[in-house]
């Protein structure tokens, strides 16, 4: 009968003890999850993206800080009243209508610019016209590859994001292989963030790039246009 106490004891206690076990695993896991959960947001859902995630976030905060730039620069640089200047034009008629060529090529000299470029070239190379024409092309080229940039950070911005949201999804899945309970839960949570905050910070930064590069685009052409008649406009005056 002793002998039955004691291993009804013993089984209690391997009992209690089981379940001391269980209860502190438990709480160890909620409190892992609980860890992970609250966290400090978004810059914790960053850090645990590892070097890859760390990585592409510095990489579209790099594209941020570009099409920032391009968009700004643009502003004060891509402008009708900035390279179609009105007393620059004012000089050069007056010059032509006196048929001083020498005047107005100084003119072109003391204002440089894509239209003082295209008409300088057109008066050292008189009669060549084709000289007008790579000159125009030269300087519609450089106005352009500015606007372009806008297009590369547009284009890049959601296949970086798209890249993230593919690493937060692996390791989302392999969260599912190795974690069990309340932890496995909260490491899915912060691998899901992850891919969605990637998505949305790419697509925050390229539908302004791509919005405002159709916008100077426009611009530009219709500046080059511009700068196509009135250089024909003028080398009519040319003797």
């Amino acid at each position: 009968m002793e002998y039955r106490k004691y291993g009804l004891v013993v089984f209690l206690l391997t009992l209690a003890a089981f379940g001391f076990a269980q209860d502190v695993i438990l709480n160890e896991a909620a409190a892992d999850a609980e860890f992970l959960g609250s966290g400090d947001g978004f810059f914790s859902v960053v850090a645990r993206g590892g070097f890859l995630g760390i990585s592409l976030w510095l990489a579209l905060a790099g594209l941020s800080i570009a099409g920032t730039h391009l968009i700004v620069d643009s502003f004060l640089k891509i402008r009708a009243d900035r390279i179609i200047s009105e007393p620059f034009i004012t000089g050069i008629r007056g010059a032509l209508d006196e048929n001083n060529i020498d005047k107005a090529t100084q003119l072109c000299a003391e204002h440089p610019g894509a239209l003082s470029n295209i008409l300088s070239a057109g008066f050292c190379n008189i009669p060549d016209e084709d000289a007008i024409g790579i000159a125009a092309d030269l300087e519609s080229e450089l106005l352009l590859q500015r606007v372009t940039y806008l297009n590369v950070v547009g284009n890049l911005a959601p296949m970086l994001g798209l890249l993230g949201t593919v690493q937060g999804m692996i390791m989302a899945f392999a969260t599912l292989g190795t974690e069990a309970g309340a932890a496995k839960n909260a490491m899915l949570a912060t691998n899901i963030s992850q891919a969605l905050y990637t998505t949305a910070a790419g697509l925050i930064i390229a539908v302004p790039a791509l919005g405002f590069y159709s916008f100077f685009r426009n611009r530009a052409t219709k500046i080059i246009l511009s700068m196509e008649a009135l250089t024909l406009e003028l080398m009519k005056k040319v003797p």
